[in-house]
């Protein structure tokens, strides 16, 4: 079962940490068939190859990121993976200049105009679509669990939400965001999308935003709910867990044959818990659906996930990594670890993070450094080495 992971970027500039659309400028110093535009300009997307082990799919990555951020650099630019840019935009939104992207500004106006969103997408194969749209319903209770360690965006236009990732409530706002809900065939499932698009809520199958979804064009189940990560070790971790979760549910499968295991309208609301909390908090538990502390559901989920996790020679790796996370924990905490002197910090922080780095470059401030406050009042005006990283998969 093989893994592949598509990464969006924020395009920053680096003096000021703010967005800017120039995802056409680094664009052009890459190869197409591996990075690609988005919705906005100030956004750029990676594709990793397909790989068998998480050691090789954490070597692309770096080696991907490596890329991007030398064209970046070459345009006094700089590129981060995290679910938003703690800094506002330096104007407002710029839509790529390609047809479907301008009908989706136009359509959904607000919703399309604040999409200054980056996620992280894992696929992993799956045998057929209808095994496909079943595993969905199996794997959907654990999904927010997979949220919470990808936490990486408590700031939205300078200011602290609230949230550890803000990213997921912006995202929502999308008809087909959230919970898939239970299909029991790829017919099924394409039935359902053909309504939205007959109902003109929707105008391609591309557009179903679901928390995981069968692929529109790769043999491959997709989780979608995750933010970027400025740490590629988080992107790897997050990979071989939903693997693991793909491997267990196709077993369950095996043995128990098709049929939803249960109720899930309880999903938005642990969605929302994870988007809240992060690891710094409680999440909800999939099995008793209580309130737990998130270093007790992770661990129940590894514990769940033992015997996939051998299967694919990944057990110590994302153990190592889990306990790692729990240790320092999210992005988010980083984040706002760091916001607590000053904001624009928390740039060079994801700046180097993105990099492979685990402290900023930048030794002395290049201009005024920009507390929370007035990073928040600026915003309208214009539209060291942690655990982790002695984890190498």
């Amino acid at each position: 079962m093989r893994i592949g992971v598509e990464e969006e970027f924020h395009v920053l500039e680096v003096e000021s940490g703010l967005l800017v659309p120039r995802a056409d400028a680094v664009l052009r110093r890459l190869p197409e068939e591996t990075f690609t535009t988005e919705l906005h300009q100030c956004t750029v997307e990676a594709n990793s190859g397909v790989h068998a082990s998480l050691h090789d799919l954490y070597a692309d990555l770096t080696r991907l990121r490596q890329q991007l951020d030398a064209a970046a650099s070459s345009q006094g630019l700089a590129v981060v993976a995290a679910g938003t840019a703690p800094l506002g935009p330096g104007t407002a939104g710029n839509p790529t200049a390609d047809a479907r992207y301008l009908h989706m500004a136009d359509e959904y106006r607000k919703v399309a105009d604040e999409q200054l969103i980056c996620g992280a997408q894992v696929h992993v194969d799956v045998p057929d679509r209808d095994t496909a749209v079943r595993v969905m319903c199996e794997v959907a209770p654990w999904l927010p669990v997979l949220l919470a360690v990808s936490a990486s965006s408590p700031f939205w236009q300078g200011a602290d939400t609230g949230y550890a990732s803000w990213r997921s409530m912006v995202w929502q706002r999308w008809p087909t965001a959230g919970p898939a809900g239970c299909f029991s065939s790829a017919a099924e499932y394409d039935a359902a999308v053909e309504d939205f698009i007959r109902a003109g809520v929707i105008s391609d199958a591309g557009m179903i935003y679901y928390d995981v979804r069968p692929s529109a064009h790769l043999g491959t189940l997709e989780l979608r709910t995750c933010d970027a990560c400025p740490r590629a070790e988080t992107v790897v971790l997050i990979a071989g867990l939903f693997r693991a979760l793909v491997t267990e549910a196709l077993d369950r499968l095996r043995r128990r044959g098709p049929g939803c295991a249960g109720h899930h309208e309880w999903l938005r609301g642990a969605a929302w818990r994870a988007a809240r909390s992060g690891l710094e908090g409680a999440l909800v538990d999939p099995e008793t659906h209580r309130e737990a502390p998130a270093g007790q559901v992770l661990r129940k989920l590894l514990t769940r996930l033992r015997p996939a996790l051998e299967a694919h020679g990944d057990w110590h790796t994302v153990q190592a990594l889990s306990e790692a996370v729990l240790a320092e924990g999210s992005a988010a905490r980083r984040i706002r670890r760091t916001a607590e002197e000053d904001l624009l910090g928390c740039v060079d922080m994801l700046i180097a993070e993105t990099r492979g780095e685990r402290s900023p470059r930048r030794s002395a401030p290049l201009g005024p450094r920009l507390t929370p406050a007035v990073a928040a009042r600026g915003s309208h005006t214009s539209a060291g080495s942690g655990a982790a990283g002695a984890v190498s998969p």
